[in-house]
């Protein structure tokens, strides 16, 4: 007996739990995160070192940075791979959302089916790829005559809401098989839904850690019963598109990503004898073709705002793509490897902007520890991409925009340096999204740079100033697009899909 207290109490002595700043009673660190949590746990990792815990509301937050979230992530993942009970949480797909829900066989299952759906697409054969291919072609072509009719009508116009259109459209036409109008109501709907959505589930939610303020009228329960509708809104339209593929599915013709997903769950069902009663379908294709659009438009709304912030590295884009490509044809998949400073000027877009500063909060499955602090079960854990981008220790000077970091002195792209960039998370919660959006970030900056030039509205020079939520979004900035030459290729490339 006296040896059991005594390896309690020397166990007890032992434990040593993360340092953090001091919270402010009800609200803890809330009011200090201010509108760039991000740049505040900048500040305390120079202070506290790369793991240090916050409070929100009464919740005890365990940030991690720089070398501990691949620590956490990576060598400890099982037991950084749950999800917090919070409220908005719950709501995101009607709570069967893979990207919102804790680990469970479920969770497995689910997240197996819609990695092999999306690879059929990034990784799968070259037939799939070029379809996809062809999707963003008509895209870009839709969009380009957009922006040439914009500037035209008013010279200098805002692109962020056309980016977002377009960017929905590629993922319905990879989703479902179309493409809709750009004023087209329904679509509008599905896509408004953006803002509150990263709003609401952004790190640092008021209304997921201080849950009791949704009782009285305020702002923030509005924001929150609005999230609520736009969610079961869009979960009604995610069921819709399912439930009409499942009338004409054929498991002969695979048409686009949810009939990928039908298929690979009855290959499932046929391979372990069990009858799935549960609807996974819908809320797999409501994950991968919700957040690939608002991650994906936000990094085009950056794409094009570093284009026309920095004049000489549109240039350099365009005539890399030009020696490489020329202008009898347009930029394809094949042209990836020959084309290192596309591929370098996007992954500097990614590091520099960092857009997806913190991961969707997660939480720890058991007791554990990190860096040799002890986390106890359902510790809420926030995952600084941030810190990683812009360590200075990994970077030379980060708060440059500086493609060349990327490439090695043949010119090639640094593949070791380019792995180094944190935005689509790490270990088990790693994005399956990942390879389709660098795909379509790699045709969308290459055509863009083939087709057209972008400049900027002199009296209103763009900043670099973002609003926060679970996505860094670029204030609203003003161009002008005119063509390098007419649109013939691009008419000619998507004939085919019509």
């Amino acid at each position: 007996m006296l040896s059991l207290h005594l390896w309690r109490w020397l166990r007890r002595g032992s434990t040593r739990r993360p340092p953090g700043p001091i919270a402010w009673p009800v609200v803890g660190n809330a009011a200090q995160m201010g509108n760039a949590p991000h740049l505040y746990f900048e500040r305390l990792e120079r202070k506290y070192g790369s793991v240090f815990q916050i409070k929100l509301g009464c919740r005890s937050v365990v940030v991690l940075n720089g070398d501990s979230i691949k620590q956490a992530l990576v060598k400890q993942g099982r037991d950084f791979a749950g999800r917090p009970d919070f409220p908005s949480f719950r709501v995101v797909g009607n709570g069967d959302s893979i990207a919102f829900n804790t680990s469970s066989d479920w969770w497995k299952t689910h997240r197996k089916m819609a990695q092999s759906a999306v690879r059929m697409f990034s990784t799968g054969n070259l037939q799939t790829k070029k379809s996809f291919e062809r999707h963003i072609l008509c895209e870009i072509k839709e969009l380009l005559e957009v922006f040439v009719r914009e500037t035209g009508a008013q010279k200098y116009f805002q692109p962020l809401t056309y980016l977002v259109v377009s960017t929905a459209n590629v993922m319905s036409a990879v989703c479902f098989g179309r493409r809709y109008l750009y004023d087209d109501e329904e679509f509008q709907q599905v896509v408004g839904r953006n803002d509150q959505f990263t709003q609401t589930v952004g790190a640092g939610s008021v209304v997921d850690v201080m849950p009791w303020l949704q009782g009285f009228p305020n702002p923030i329960k509005t924001m929150s019963d609005n999230f609520r509708r736009l969610n079961l809104e869009f979960s009604d339209f995610i069921r819709g598109k399912v439930a009409e593929h499942r009338a004409s599915f054929r498991s002969s013709t695979i048409r686009d990503l949810t009939d990928g997903v039908i298929a690979a769950l009855e290959h499932l069902s046929d391979k372990t004898g069990q009858v799935f009663h549960k609807d996974y379908v819908s809320p797999a294709v409501g994950d991968v073709f919700g957040a690939s659009q608002d991650t994906l438009s936000t990094a085009l709304q950056w794409i094009i705002l570093i284009m026309v912030r920095y004049p000489e590295v549109q240039a350099r884009l365009q005539r890399e793509v030009d020696r490489v490509v020329t202008r009898s044809r347009l930029p394809s998949i094949e042209d990836q490897a020959e084309l290192p400073y596309v591929m370098a000027f996007i992954h500097e877009v990614m590091r520099y902007t960092s857009f997806v500063p913190l991961t969707i909060p997660h939480s720890t499955t058991t007791d554990t520890s990190i860096m040799g602090y002890t986390v106890p079960k359902d510790t809420v854990i926030f995952i600084n991409q941030w810190s990683v981008n812009h360590d200075p220790a990994m970077w030379s000077t980060p708060e440059l925009f500086d493609p060349d970091r990327f490439l090695d002195q043949d010119g090639a792209l640094n593949k070791d340096a380019a792995s180094n960039v944190a935005i689509f998370s790490l270990g088990k919660r790693r994005c399956i999204g990942e390879d389709l959006s660098k795909l379509h970030l790699f045709l969308f900056t290459s055509l863009i740079s083939h087709q057209c030039h972008i400049t900027v509205d002199p009296s209103r020079p763009p900043k670099l100033d973002y609003n926060y939520g679970l996505t860094l979004k670029p204030w609203a900035y003003y161009i002008a697009v005119s063509l390098r030459d007419d649109m013939t290729l691009l008419e000619a490339a998507t004939r085919e899909l019509h």
